[in-house]
């Protein structure tokens, strides 16, 4: 199991907490089934269905995230509460009121909560207490949000900060490419995105396309700025880049597939082995990266849950 998408998040390094203490601080916010009138529930759900929140493995840990959401359209609710309020009309014989028709709609959704279907989600949550990173497995900061939300209800006095680099990722890889030079450890591959910073925002993607310098320089002159791009570390790991530091499509690479544990007899074996060898090979990745965007800024303040 590999995340695909990386949301990157600091801790001070080393952290000291242990699986055990995780563990307790997780377990009141364990995953509840919604209940019948509950548009959504969310909690703590076992990573390897065995009753334990965190999982634990060479000092990495992994816990995860459930979200129940039931699926009830408005276009559903008003066609029923249009419905009810014809009824209405006819049996009070003049049409219900502003306060009578937000009561009806009220209704309407309470009876059909129980009703609706429910959709199934799951968010990855990696911890690294050695070398200080929270990464969440989610395309966008809005999901990863949601399990912040949760971490800061969880665990008393969190002590998580945005990652900060020296140089914005922006201005870097719009320098690479520039420069047509990628920073030490890494290449860059056929994916791209250019934008211009004006009100029009025209942009320009290449995809799986060679990137031409003299054409990127001359979009750059232009006023268009690199805001993705696609980029691989040290032969084993390809992903992107994105302009506010989201790492995305995270892919292994074969040479490193090649490392991973074929001698693994069942998938209790085999999961452990692939924790291990992403953890690892991510943590590296992750330092490099902060590296070749000047060096790690720390802001001095930790996050705050959002209200």
């Amino acid at each position: 199991m590999w995340f695909k998408n990386l949301q990157v998040y600091r801790l001070p390094a080393p952290w000291q907490v242990s699986a055990e203490k995780l563990e307790a601080d997780l377990a009141p916010h364990a995953f509840q089934p919604c209940a019948s009138l509950e548009m959504q529930s969310q909690g703590w759900i076992s990573p390897r269905e065995n009753g334990q929140l965190v999982y634990s493995v060479n000092k990495q840990m992994l816990i995860l995230l459930g979200t129940e959401k039931k699926l009830l359209p408005t276009t559903v609710i008003n066609q029923v509460t249009k419905i009810k309020a014809a009824e209405l009309e006819e049996q009070q014989g003049f049409k219900p009121g502003r306060k009578q028709m937000k009561e009806l709609k009220e209704q309407v959704t309470d009876d059909l909560l129980p009703r609706a279907f429910s959709v199934w989600r799951s968010t990855w949550v990696w911890i690294d207490p050695v070398n200080g990173w929270l990464v969440v497995d989610a395309g966008s900061p809005a999901k990863a949000d949601e399990v912040l939300k949760l971490l800061f209800k969880s665990i008393d006095k969190l002590p998580l900060e945005t990652l900060r680099v020296a140089q914005s990722p922006v201005a870097a890889m719009t320098d690479w490419l520039v420069a047509d030079e990628a920073p030490g450890g890494f290449t860059v591959d056929q994916d791209t995105e250019l934008r211009a910073n004006t009100e029009s925002k025209a942009t320009v993607r290449y995809v799986r396309h060679t990137l031409d310098p003299e054409d990127v320089r001359r979009h750059v002159a232009a006023g268009k700025q690199c805001t993705r791009l696609a980029m691989t570390w040290a032969d084993r790991i390809s992903f992107v880049l994105t302009e506010n530091l989201t790492i995305k499509r995270v892919a292994p690479l074969d040479v490193l597939k090649e490392d991973s544990d074929v001698t693994a007899k069942n998938d209790d074996e085999r999961f452990e082995s692939d924790i291990m060898l992403m953890t690892g090979e991510l943590s590296k990745l992750l330092g490099d990266l902060v590296q070749a965007l000047g060096g790690e800024v720390k802001q001095g303040a930790p996050l705050v849950a959002n209200a």
